[in-house]
Parts: C-alpha cells; sequence; structure tokens
C-alpha cells in the first residue's frame, strides 16, 4: 500500500466532522483528505477525490445518506463506505449492507470502536493488494474481516433484533459456541445445551448464520440422514 489511505468525511455536523478528522488522524494509515457536510458537497468531493474511503452520515440537509451509497456505488467502485450515524433502524441497516458498507457505527462514536473499524480495513486492503489470487481460506478471512463490523452490530444490538430473536437467549448460544469443538453443533445439541426445543435453538443459530458470526454444513450420520451442523467463524 503506497502511501496513506485517502479519507473523505461526510457529516453536515461540523463538530461532528471535526471529531471523526481527529479520530481518523490518529489512525495509522489514514489521511483525511476532505469534508463535506452535504451531499452535493460530498458529490463534488468525489469527483475531484476519489478516495479509497468515505465516513458517511445517513442523515444529510439535502439528500439521504442512503441515496450517496448508491451513487458511489455507481460511479467509484473503488471507494468503500463506513457509515458513521444515529440512524439505528433496520431497514436503514439491511439497505446499508445490501449497499456494501463495510461497518456500521453508531453515534455517539468511541474511539477504540472507531480505530477497530479503520485497522480492520487497513488490513483488509492489505490483504487485497498482496496478491491476484486467493485461496478459499484467503477468501473466508477476508469476507469475514470486511463484514464483521455491520453484522456484528446487528447480530448483537437488542434495538435491531427482528421479532422472536430474545438477547439474553442468543447470548447463550454464542456462549454455547465458546466451548464447542472443530465438530460444530447441530440445533438438537445446542437446544439441550441451553434447555430449548431443537426449532428454536436452530431459529438462534440460522439468525447467527445471516449475521455471519456462525456458519453451517451439512454432513450425513451413520444412516446416511443429513444434519445441519454449525461452526464458530473460527473453525
Amino acid at each position: 500500500m503506497d502511501g496513506p489511505l485517502e479519507v473523505l468525511i461526510v457529516e453536515d455536523d461540523q463538530r461532528i466532522a471535526e471529531i471523526n478528522r481527529r479520530f481518523t488522524e490518529r489512525v495509522e494509515g489514514f489521511t483525511v483528505a476532505g469534508t463535506a457536510h452535504n451531499g452535493e458537497e460530498a458529490r463534488e468531493w468525489l469527483e475531484v477525490l476519489q478516495p479509497q474511503l468515505v465516513l458517511l452520515d445517513i442523515y444529510l440537509p439535502d439528500m439521504k445518506g442512503i441515496d450517496l451509497i448508491w451513487h458511489i456505488r455507481r460511479y467509484y467502485k473503488n471507494t468503500d463506505i463506513i457509515l458513521i450515524t444515529a440512524a439505528g433502524e433496520t431497514d436503514v441497516v439491511q439497505e446499508a449492507m445490501r449497499g456494501g458498507v463495510i461497518d456500521y457505527i453508531v453515534k455517539p462514536i468511541a474511539f477504540d470502536r472507531f480505530r477497530r473499524s479503520l485497522d480492520n480495513y487497513r488490513d483488509y486492503r492489505r490483504q487485497l493488494e498482496r496478491s491476484d489470487r486467493m485461496d478459499q481460506g484467503q477468501i473466508d478471512r477476508l469476507w469475514t474481516r470486511a463484514n464483521e463490523g455491520a453484522a456484528s452490530m446487528l447480530s448483537k444490538d437488542p434495538e435491531l433484533m427482528p421479532k422472536g430473536i430474545d438477547p439474553i437467549t442468543l447470548k447463550k448460544v454464542t456462549e454455547v459456541f465458546e466451548e464447542a469443538g472443530e465438530g460444530g453443533l447441530t440445533a438438537e445439541e445446542v437446544g439441550k445445551e441451553i434447555g430449548a426445543s431443537r426449532s428454536t435453538a436452530r431459529r438462534y443459530l440460522e439468525y447467527l448464520v445471516s449475521c455471519q458470526s456462525l456458519k453451517a454444513d451439512v454432513s450425513y450420520g451413520a444412516v446416511g440422514r443429513p444434519e445441519r451442523r454449525y461452526f464458530s467463524q473460527g473453525n
């Protein structure tokens, strides 16, 4: 990676924009190339700078940040986006993920969370630049890292969980996998561990798979019956 990654900050609140600028400059490998306070300014900066990364707020005075995401995806395919916003609606999170946003930070911003996001992004860029071809293991690790921000928030924030997913039960399910071996677990096995039915356990397991906190595979038992097994992303 030659030189620091250029960052465009898009934030209508000048005080928060300044915080974002100071935070960015405290993280190794990044430089703030410009700041826009509305969508029109952001489009102008994008055309001139074509930065590697945009730190974007959803609420802008002249357009929705989601519209700017799709503008970037259409015209600046080499530019990545991290959302920094007070918006926590599930539909906003989902559309951001569909638009390829690589992380989603909810205001008020904690520097440790901000730094972790930029560190992950910098490492992600470096991995992409190391070789012209990747094997399955490298792709899996890269894909997990690239998507862990928004998916992690979606899986853990009670305000964003869909109906039927209880935060306490979800925590029990995730704790089961802290002790699980490389062979993974079935929904029935997880249900026994948390004191719930197989169908309940499966609902939580599939939710965690959708959030990329777990992965799933199909195996065949002694009698040839297929069963779905779940694994932590580290296995």
